[in-house]
């Protein structure tokens, strides 16, 4: 699996990176500014590893015959109910999201907001950004939430464009939170607690025709 530099993270590695070179050779010549060397070393080893973005192939598209969806984060499951799943990213998270299902993005919406952090239910007031992704079947709505650090949410789809699913559709800076729907005929293949990953994770699943039948008959 090779690893890679998310996009739009650049300039932020780089910063540190020039910081910590100059600091470094500064130090040379007066050692009261090897803590600061120190410090930006140690900054941008950080940001390497949070930006990371590694290359996922996700599996098959289909348990037992049934389609699935997959995680749009990496993360924690916060809640899973009421057809819908969300899933808080810590600091040491990927913080690259991709789309759970394949299809045509339908609509992006973006809206400004607080900084309220991204583990309390106030936090759907924050900076937000609603993808709505739709195929022939369903229908699947991913909700990108940022954190109290930043405001910056940076998006790498358009509305318009077909993906697959697995793909990339942006990334949110720093501690954040992902939201998505499940649609009718689909059920949770997680619950609260689980760690589950963007691209990877079967995170719902198409209920059975017998499942539906029953359920009918109650």
């Amino acid at each position: 699996m090779r690893i890679w530099i998310a996009k739009g993270s650049i300039w932020w590695i780089l910063t540190v990176w020039a910081s910590a070179l100059i600091s470094s050779v500064a130090a040379i010549y007066d050692h009261g500014f090897r803590i600061v060397a120190y410090f930006f070393i140690s900054l941008t080893i950080l940001f390497l590893a949070f930006f990371r973005d590694p290359t996922r192939t996700p599996d098959p598209d289909d348990v037992s015959g049934r389609p699935v969806m997959l995680s749009p984060a990496d993360g924690k499951v916060m809640a899973a109910e009421d057809g819908e799943v969300h899933i808080f990213m810590n600091f040491n998270n990927v913080h690259v999201n991709r789309t759970p299902i394949s299809g045509q993005i339908k609509s992006i919406k973006y809206i400004k907001g607080s900084r309220i952090p991204a583990f309390m239910k106030g936090s759907v007031r924050n900076e937000r950004n609603l993808v709505v992704i739709e195929n022939d079947d369903v229908e699947c709505t991913v909700t990108q939430i940022a954190g109290t650090v930043t405001r910056r949410i940076v998006p790498y789809i358009k509305e318009g464009d077909f993906v697959k699913r697995g793909d990339r559709i942006g990334m949110i800076r720093f501690g954040s939170r992902v939201d998505m729907t499940i649609p009718p005929g689909f059920e949770p293949a997680i619950q609260r607690g689980d760690k589950v990953y963007a691209g990877k994770t079967v995170i719902a699943i198409r209920r059975s025709e017998t499942r539906k039948t029953s359920g009918i008959r109650r």
